[in-house]
This record gives C-alpha cells, sequence and structure tokens, in this order.
C-alpha cells in the first residue's frame, strides 16, 4: 500500500468517527432518526441544520468506513483466515464487549442518584423501550443489553464488521468469481427495509465494494477521470437540502409510499455522492491536516472517541439542554458545544489511559493508537 493511500485511510477514519458526534448530538423533537424519517417539529433555523447535518450531510461516514474496513480485509490476505479472524476478535469484539460493558455501568451509575437519574431519564436511549433503572431488570434484561442493545448503540458497527469478516472466504468467493452485482439486490433490500441486526445492508455492501475495489486494484489515490466532483457535489448538497426541506414540510404524508420511495431515493443518491465528493474532493485538506502534528496526534484516538462518545455524549447534551433553558439558540449551541466537550474529553481520557495504564488501553481499543 502506498504512503498517499495510508495518509487517506487513516485521515478519513478519524474525521468519519469524530464526525459521529455531531450525528448523535442532535436533540430534535424525534430522538432516533433513521433515513426515512420525517419530523413533526416546526421548521426552524436549528431543526433544519441539525438534521440537514446529522441525517443528510454526514451520512458518508459508516460506507467510507466501512469501505476501508473491506479494503483492508482484502489486503491482509496473505495471512492465514484463521489467524485474521483471531485478530479481529480481540480488535472487534473484546472492545465491543468492554465499551458496552462500560456504557452500562456509567448508566447505573447515574441512577443512583436522583439529579443524574433524572438526565438517564430524559435521556430515553434504552434501546429495549424500557426508560427504567437497571436495578429494576432481570439478569436476562442486563444480559441482552451487554450482548445486543448496550447504551452505547454505536456498537453495533463493530460487532457487524466482525461478522463481515467471518463471512469474508464468501464476500471474497463471489467478488473474485464476478457475482458481485448478485449481492447489490440483496443488500440494498436489507438497507431499504433499515434492517441492522448482526448482517446490515449498508455495511454489507460497502464491506463487499471495499473487497471489489482491493481485488481489482481500483486507485482510491487520485480522483477517476471520468468524475466530476463540481457536478456531483452540487447533487450532494442540493439532493440533502431537498430532502431536509421534505422531512419537514411534509411529515404530515410520511406514509404515503410513494413519498417513502422517493426519500429513501434522495438519500441513497445523498450517500453515494458524499463518499465521492468527500473522498476525491478534499485531498488538499486530507494532505495539509496529515502534514500537521497536533492533528496526527489527535487520530490516534479515534477508536477511543468512538468508543467513548455515547452515552456520555447524550447525556451531556440532556443536561446542557436543561442547564441552558430559556437560553435563545440553545439546541443548536448545545448540538456543537456537546460534541466539541465530548471529544476533548475523550482525547484527555484516552492519553491518560495510554500513559498510566498500557496495557489496559490496548486491550480497551483492539491495539489502536499506541503510538
Amino acid at each position: 500500500m502506498t504512503r498517499t493511500l495510508s495518509l487517506k485511510f487513516r485521515f478519513y477514519s478519524f474525521v468519519c468517527i469524530a464526525l459521529l458526534t455531531l450525528v448523535h448530538a442532535y436533540n430534535l423533537e424525534n430522538g432516533y432518526l433513521m433515513p426515512s424519517t420525517f419530523v413533526s417539529e416546526p421548521l426552524t433555523f436549528t431543526a433544519f441544520t441539525e438534521y440537514l447535518f446529522a441525517n443528510g450531510l454526514l451520512r458518508f461516514r459508516l460506507p467510507i468506513l466501512f469501505i476501508i474496513s473491506g479494503f483492508l480485509f482484502a489486503y491482509q490476505d496473505s495471512r492465514s483466515y484463521t489467524a485474521q479472524i483471531k485478530k479481529r476478535f480481540e480488535t472487534l469484539l473484546v472492545p465491543f464487549f468492554l465499551w458496552s460493558l462500560f456504557s452500562l455501568l456509567f448508566t447505573f451509575l447515574l441512577q443512583r442518584f436522583s439529579y443524574t437519574a433524572d438526565i438517564v431519564y430524559r435521556a430515553e436511549i434504552d434501546q429495549q423501550g424500557q426508560n427504567i433503572p437497571y436495578e429494576n431488570l432481570s439478569w436476562w434484561g442486563i444480559i441482552s443489553r451487554w450482548l445486543l442493545t448496550p447504551p452505547a448503540f454505536q456498537l453495533w458497527f463493530i460487532r457487524s464488521l466482525f461478522f463481515y469478516n467471518l463471512f469474508y472466504p464468501v464476500i471474497r468467493w463471489i467478488v473474485v468469481k464476478g457475482y458481485l452485482w448478485a449481492i447489490v439486490p440483496v443488500t440494498l433490500g436489507l438497507w431499504v427495509i433499515d434492517f441492522n441486526f448482526i448482517i446490515e445492508g449498508q455495511g454489507l455492501l460497502c464491506f463487499s465494494l471495499g473487497v471489489w475495489l482491493q481485488k481489482n486494484n481500483f486507485s482510491l489515490e487520485r480522483k477517476p477521470k471520468w468524475l466530476d466532483i463540481p457536478f456531483v457535489a452540487i447533487v450532494y448538497f442540493g439532493v440533502n437540502i431537498i430532502k431536509t426541506f421534505m422531512a419537514f414540510e411534509l411529515a404530515e404524508y410520511a406514509r404515503v409510499i410513494p413519498l417513502q420511495v422517493v426519500f429513501h431515493l434522495l438519500y441513497y443518491i445523498s450517500v453515494f455522492t458524499g463518499v465521492l465528493t468527500v473522498w476525491y474532493g478534499a485531498d488538499a485538506i486530507v494532505y495539509k491536516c496529515m502534514r500537521n502534528k497536533r492533528f496526527v496526534a489527535a487520530s490516534q484516538f479515534s477508536f477511543f472517541i468512538y468508543g467513548f462518545h455515547v452515552p456520555f455524549l447524550v447525556y451531556l447534551s440532556t443536561w446542557l439542554l436543561g442547564v441552558l433553558q430559556g437560553l435563545i439558540y440553545k439546541r443548536i449551541i448545545v448540538y456543537i458545544l456537546a460534541s466539541v466537550i465530548t471529544i476533548a474529553l475523550a482525547l484527555l481520557i484516552a492519553n491518560l489511559l495510554r500513559k498510566l495504564t498500557p496495557n489496559f488501553y490496548k486491550v480497551l481499543t483492539g491495539g489502536r493508537g499506541l503510538g
């Protein structure tokens, strides 16, 4: 792999994860945004901005991360499959179990005190819909949250990624035999129905695409001659602006099937053009940032930011909204401020853990960011 491509992978891995904070920090009345989500609250500057970024412009992140993951896994084909899976267990599942456990313990600790328990209650991030103290849950309720639906809901990504790695021989066979076209309808179907358990459509499609790109020696360093970035960027921004207005103005017609089809189509166009625009249209920014020592140093902690930011970010946003009650534009202020605080605190804690307990830090991050 060339140094240029290695730098791009590191840059986008960090940026995509850092931007997760802006995606998960939104404070719209609808607390859970899916690609097909319409919003019934009034259209304001704050609501429009948060939806535009959280459920539009920043949706390129996970596709890029899955593509990078598929490319890198295929690039390491010289290693035995057994060795690769063993390594992935250490770098993906072990951190999943630990971060999931920490999110449960952190939430349980906050529930011990009336003031912070109220914050947890108002945050409403229990994935099983039981917004009750953990002490009232059964043992299965606790175990199922640890293994399947933790408060750190972002962890689904690394759990799904492990299973894509596990199924890699099948994916590679499909790609090498030229049958990628056969997997596209299946993955698109899973994507359309928002299926997100173990096998998730968008992730499987993009991971497979990453494998295809590596096996076909497709250049990820330089823009293809046929690609018109200014045009693609205009489509990218235009589609997301239109989709955001539709989400608010047409909310009363959200269950109309033709509208849902159009809305999903706009989302897929948004993701596709976003990946192309960001990957091939920001080379100057990539090289400038990767020459900055502070940026490079911060990029070592991308995985820690990923594991740390939820549920802390959600609880912090909920608390800030209460503290700043009555302040004009409080929601947009909290949206930005909570993200900045979360990233800064994650970098601080990661630095301390790496210095004070390097072995624990290594296990927690799957060996990433050790300098």
